[in-house]
């Protein structure tokens, strides 16, 4: 079995391929070692110790290096982990867990005013159809939390979340996207 890797814009954050679906539907971030006892392959990742997040995306696996760790040491690490996982067909998450794919909290989202319902459907489509696919191009995912008075607010997920060019990516990409397609956008924050 082959897994590629490819660099993302977050140094810290590499990309690993294997060559098959890792997720079917959705995707689910770990941001720490407890969040990671629902996924056997995670809790080994977060093992290694030198690991500070782990994401799953549709066909990839995202893993974030601890502050001043390098990836020349954690890489076959890693790498290691996810041969044994992927040539055993282990399962990806504890059986009976419900933690199969990542659902936003709702205290997290803003309620959105029923009165921007098309407005909210706009930015909703240009998300899934164009932003998300570029994201998980880079090892992460972005997750629409609402719209209030012109602002839309997204959480950045994976490789994206931390990155050094995430705010650059919101205001230079993701704004002036939205701004085009849909007017009554007139600034994009991450939260």
């Amino acid at each position: 079995m082959l897994i590629e890797t490819e660099a993302t814009p977050n140094p810290a954050t590499l990309k690993f391929l294997p060559g098959r679906i890792v997720m079917e539907a959705g995707t689910r971030d770990f941001a720490s070692p407890e969040e990671a006892e629902a996924s056997p392959l995670a809790d080994a990742l977060f093992g290694l110790g030198d690991v500070t997040g782990v994401f799953f995306g549709r066909d990839f696996i995202s893993v974030t290096a601890a502050p001043g760790v390098e990836w020349t040491s954690l890489k076959p690490d890693v790498l290691g982990i996810l041969l044994d996982h992927f040539s055993a067909n282990m399962p990806l998450f504890a059986q009976g867990s419900a933690a199969g794919f990542s659902v936003p909290p709702e205290s997290a989202d803003f309620g959105d005013n029923p009165e921007d319902a098309d407005i909210v459907a706009q930015i909703r489509e240009l998300i899934e159809t164009r932003i998300r696919p570029a994201v998980a191009n880079d090892g992460g995912d972005i997750v629409y939390r609402g719209f209030d008075q012109g602002k839309v607010f997204l959480q950045m997920q994976g490789a994206c979340s931390g990155c050094p060019s995430s705010t650059a990516t919101l205001k230079n990409g993701i704004e002036q996207l939205l701004k085009y397609y849909v007017p009554e956008v007139t600034e994009v924050r991450a939260i």
